[in-house]
């Protein structure tokens, strides 16, 4: 479904993806592992289209994506909640959540996203800032979820999160993806959360892919060379 080649990206000067590849397939959950600052938010933003890469490609379903704006991906069905979850806090939830909508032709919120996230219709008439920051995080899911999406990209969705909303989202991902049949790119450190809800694996090591393959894959050996601190 997606398929980054030979991608690079620059700050200025500074080289911060290498050559990086990447394959998920329809259906799947592929994550993306590393140490801090090795440039996994920096990949989801190019796929994203909110950095321009230098170089190489970023295919979904067969169309390329680099040279169109972030504005193109929701369109096709790519769905984004990046690190920090940056919803809207002077907005109430309904707001958050219709923003999500935009691109749809129905622009009401989907039944579904209560159905995966009840909370949400209880507070629907609350800022967005005054939720907690689990709340937070599943309304930044359920404004990504009501575009409908293919592919949904999420990045380090359990940083700073209380272990019972951790085990919601992963719990929620996983049927998401085997209900829904939504594919997920996932980028997370917590090494139990990703064995739990991803197939696959790709880790990042100075910006370059430096090992990938199915989840029963990531060895010991892998974890303490390119994951441990």
């Amino acid at each position: 479904m997606l398929q980054v080649s030979a991608l690079n990206h620059y700050y200025g000067q500074s080289h911060a993806l290498w050559d990086v590849e990447l394959d998920v397939e329809p259906g799947s959950c592929m994550c993306v592992m590393g140490r801090n600052g090795v440039g996994k938010s920096t990949l989801m933003k190019t796929i994203m289209g909110v950095l321009k890469p230098r170089s190489g490609s970023i295919q979904f379903d067969g169309k390329e994506l680099v040279g169109k704006g972030a504005e193109y991906r929701p369109k096709v069905g790519i769905a984004y909640v990046p690190q920090g979850r940056e919803i809207f806090n002077q907005l109430s939830v309904e707001d958050n959540l219709k923003v999500g909508t935009s691109v749809r032709r129905n622009k009401g919120i989907p039944d579904k996203v209560f159905k995966w996230f009840p909370v949400l219709k209880e507070m629907l008439h609350r800022r967005g800032g005054d939720l907690s920051g689990g709340q937070q995080q599943q309304l930044a899911l359920g404004r990504a979820l009501a575009i409908d999406p293919k592919l949904l990209i999420l990045d380090e969705p359990c940083e700073g999160i209380q272990p019972n909303i951790v085990q919601l989202i992963g719990d929620t991902v996983t049927r998401l993806r085997e209900e829904e049949g939504i594919t997920v790119l996932l980028v997370e450190q917590k090494l139990g959360f990703a064995r739990k809800v991803a197939q696959r694996f790709t880790i990042l090591d100075r910006g370059r892919s430096v090992a990938s393959g199915p989840m029963g894959d990531l060895t010991d050996e892998l974890v303490q060379r390119h994951l441990s601190v």
